[in-house]
């Protein structure tokens, strides 16, 4: 699949660091300098990447495990979702969950970019649903 990129980063776009991987890293665009995030402290990082998304796909930008399991950094709205529709920057919404404070830098890798495809609904309403097993059963109905 190709998908149309601006990158105004002026680093590598984003690529797989693996072969069989299912997300693309995507890296901070800080040219006025590093942006520390104090703990529990949320912001938006940008990219300096905008995509043009085909139609009946979404892109997810998801948290990098690395950042997660060694500095407690995590995306808020993971998975994020751009629409086919938008064109604007990609920014990602970091939020740093440990008790110290975390340094983002320029070129940093921040987040995964995973393309993936959906489907269109349409709602049919209806007086009961089919009957299952499991019912209305939720948060923790199924056991340990």
């Amino acid at each position: 699949m190709h998908i149309p990129v601006i990158n105004h980063s002026g680093h590598p776009l984003p690529e797989y660091q693996t072969p069989h991987a299912a997300g693309l890293d995507l890296r901070a665009h800080l040219p006025a300098g590093p942006v520390t995030l104090g703990p529990l402290e949320r912001q938006l990082i940008p990219t300096g990447l905008s995509v043009e998304i085909p139609v009946g796909y979404e892109a997810q930008v998801r948290p990098r495990s690395g950042l997660a399991v060694k500095h407690g950094i995590g995306i808020v709205n993971s998975p994020g979702t751009i629409d086919a529709d938008y064109r604007g920057e990609i920014r990602v919404l970091l939020v740093n969950l440990s008790n110290e404070s975390f340094m983002v830098n320029d070129g940093e890798r921040i987040a995964q970019l995973i393309v993936a495809k959906h489907e269109t609904i349409a709602w049919q309403p209806v007086e009961t649903l089919s009957v299952t097993q499991r019912g209305a059963g939720g948060y923790g109905s199924t056991g340990v």
